[in-house]
């Protein structure tokens, strides 16, 4: 039996981010930050619909209109100065969750968890649209938000400590199932194999990915932004922002991964062909599974 119906992708607009970003090229981060006169072109900031028989659950949040339309969204000082040098959005009025799930037909009430890979705030912003439902998000990164430089980090308190939140902090548990190796932690969202959240530190200590099996189409991983683009994942290389032995080590664990599944789909955040590789797995099931790699 498949409990997942459908899986759909959103984006609450677009991102502008430096090349460095997308792929590490060896300099520090503050170096790229400060001096880079270029930006990618626009880039998708999407969440994920998982239509599963206990609840609708969606990967992540996006980012809030309210980012580009409040003057005091972000920090002063520093921190202020960094977040302008490291994205600038496009967010338009209709680009509000609420309203882009109803575009698909979705009412925002029925879903029932929202999973963060992590607290950016580009993951975070359909929160304040989401007070009904259980938010679920590693326990490595909600305790972040209390350390030290959190916000110079990009973690805002402010954004994520809202009244009447649901929240449901995890820690993966110590598993020794071999259709999750090299992983040895996992957390089973529904107990039944279909939704699996693992750990991929790197972009931040929390991050996690949720792998999405169901019989018939090739598995997704969903891996927030452990990647900027999938083709730079598949040569090993890693993004210029986080942590670069933890983004290595998750890298390669990405990457074994697929000795279990060699049709897995990888979906991050900001990946301009997501949306395109979705839709080809949802069209595709894994009987054409070489198809369906070639998408990566």
């Amino acid at each position: 039996m498949n409990p997942i119906k459908r899986v759909s992708v959103v984006s609450t607009g677009t991102v502008q981010i430096r090349p460095q970003h997308v792929r590490s090229d060896g300099t520090p981060a503050l170096w790229w930050l400060l001096t880079s006169r270029r930006w990618t072109e626009p880039r998708p900031i999407n969440a994920y619909l998982i239509e599963h028989a206990d609840g609708s659950v969606l990967f992540d949040t996006g980012q809030a209109r309210a980012s580009v339309t409040d003057p005091g969204y972000f920090p002063k000082g520093l921190t202020g100065l960094l977040n302008r040098r490291l994205a600038q959005f496009d967010i338009g009025p209709d680009q509000t969750l609420t309203a882009l799930l109803a575009g698909i037909g979705h009412d925002i009430a029925d879903v029932h968890t929202a999973v963060l890979s992590h607290m950016h705030v580009d993951h975070i912003g359909g929160l304040p649209e989401l007070t009904h439902a259980d938010i679920v998000v590693s326990q490595t990164e909600w305790q972040a938000l209390d350390r030290p430089l959190a916000e110079l980090n990009g973690l805002m308190r402010r954004h994520v400590m809202l009244p009447g939140l649901r929240r449901r902090p995890v820690t993966p548990q110590p598993t020794d199932d071999p259709s999750l190796a090299p992983f040895t932690a996992a957390h089973d969202l529904f107990g039944d194999g279909s939704l699996v959240l693992l750990p991929t530190p790197g972009h931040t200590a929390g991050s996690l990915s949720l792998l999405v099996r169901r019989p018939g189409f090739a598995p997704l991983l969903l891996v927030g932004d452990v990647t900027f683009d999938v083709h730079v994942m598949d040569e090993g290389h890693v993004p210029g922002l986080g942590r670069r032995h933890q983004l290595r080590d998750t890298t390669i664990k990405i990457n074994a991964l697929r000795t279990t599944y060699p049709d897995l789909v990888i979906l991050p955040a900001h990946d301009p062909s997501a949306a395109r590789r979705l839709a080809a797995a949802e069209r595709r099931g894994t009987g054409r599974a070489g198809d369906t790699a070639q998408e990566r």
